[in-house]
């Protein structure tokens, strides 16, 4: 199967809702790297290099993650990571490629079925040596051995040698009868592990023992280590956003971010984001305690210990799906999705710890249903990128767009 790369224009703006700033940058052109795939993510190498990584839905029963660099004649051949007739894709539950500290070691994932359940599944990563020429045979990072669920996993290079993989484990949940995911066994657990390129395992630990069932979970390593943030559950159902941090290599306990307080008696699948440049910290996340919904940001300067007073960074009526990026200032570049009546617009907004800085900025139109997954945000050098499913009639692709940071500066 070709599967080619071509250049569209970007489509007009959402109804009423106008950029704030006319940049000729936020007109730029939008990159279609599939038009029958989806699940995208973006990972930035040590030495610079912009990584692309998405499922590509090759036909009826075969997927395939496939990957894409940016370079200077800009987005190359889409490789093939792995393929399968028996994966696991979820709107929300979705691969990532991301580089060890060394530059030139590349570590995948994706999910694959284990047993007959609909959500028995099992993380799957594979190794490039190679700068992703070639892949190795895949391993499993969880060792319970339990046909269950186990995805939204976040993982982070903790130094040059091993990557730092984080995921939702069901293993309680399976043996206590929860193969439906009707979650009426036992609770979901956050795990944690590292692996290094010959996919030795190091360091498992359980860090949270029960937790939200489907929200995904984010990392970043700080001056002080590596901060993990997720939606934590509590035996009432309040299922507000956590964060553990590994300080002398001890992993601490759940520490609750805000005090939201949002009571559901089910998962509402929108995870939190986090961003760290030596010891600041944000965090982004979506909430909707009371019904109001929202999308909240916290900063912290001393690695994720304590965090200041939380910022709304939303127009009025987000559907949450946030990513967040730190800027070189310390101030964060937060996305999200925000409901327009008929359609959605995928809106970026620059934030402090002293609250929003200028108007949202609108990127692109989307949908507002599971179709139009999770756009993803990252900054390499003077640019932001951002990676989003495309809805065209009963299909979906993946796109790509890039704008100025300087776009985002204060107004």
């Amino acid at each position: 199967m070709s599967y080619g790369i071509l250049t569209i224009a970007l489509a007009g703006v959402v109804a009423g809702c106008q950029p704030s700033s006319t940049d000729e940058n936020l007109a730029a052109g939008v990159t279609v790297h599939s038009e029958n795939g989806g699940q995208p993510n973006l990972a930035v190498s040590p030495s610079g290099e912009l990584l692309l990584s998405w499922v590509e839905y090759v036909n009826d029963s075969t997927d395939a993650l496939l990957m894409s660099r940016l370079d200077n004649d800009g987005w190359t051949q889409p490789g093939e990571i792995a393929r399968g007739r028996n994966w696991f894709v979820n709107w929300a539950d979705f691969p990532s490629v991301v580089a060890f500290g060394d530059g030139k070691t590349l570590a995948a994932h994706w999910l694959q079925k284990s047993a007959e359940g609909t959500y028995d599944y099992d993380v799957r990563i594979a190794i490039s040596t190679d700068n992703g020429n070639s892949w190795s045979e895949s391993f499993i990072p969880h060792t319970d051995g339990v046909a269950a669920e186990h995805g939204f996993v976040s993982m982070i290079p903790v130094d040059s040698n091993r990557i730092l993989a984080i995921w939702l484990d069901g293993r309680h949940m399976a043996s206590n009868g929860g193969h439906d995911h009707g979650h009426g066994g036992g609770p979901m657990t956050l795990r944690s592990a590292e692996f290094d390129a010959g996919g030795n395992l190091y360091a498992e630990a359980e860090l949270d023992n029960m937790v939200c069932e489907c929200c995904q979970t984010d990392a970043a390593m700080t001056s002080a280590g590596p901060v993990v943030v997720y939606r934590d559950r509590d035996s009432s159902e309040v299922r507000d956003i956590s964060i553990v941090r590994r300080v002398d290599e001890q992993w601490t306990s759940p520490q609750r971010l805000h005090r939201d307080h949002w009571e559901i008696a089910g998962c509402p699948v929108n995870g939190p984001a986090v961003d760290a440049r030596d010891s600041i910290v944000a965090v982004a996340w979506f909430t909707a305690p009371e019904g109001v919904a929202q999308v909240n940001v916290l900063f912290s300067e001393d690695g994720g210990a304590s965090f200041g007073q939380a910022v709304r960074a939303d127009d009025g009526k987000p559907v949450g799906r946030v990513d967040i990026v730190l800027t070189e200032a310390g101030d964060a570049l937060v996305s999200w999705i925000e409901n327009t009546g008929e359609e959605g617009s995928i809106r970026v907004r620059r934030v402090n710890a002293r609250g929003p800085v200028g108007e949202s900025v609108h990127l692109h139109a989307t949908s507002t249903s599971r179709r139009s997954g999770f756009p993803v945000l990252i900054s390499n050098g003077d640019d932001l990128h951002m990676a989003f499913t495309a809805i065209s009639g009963d299909r979906t692709g993946v796109s790509s767009k890039s704008v100025r940071l300087k776009q985002f500066a204060a107004q």
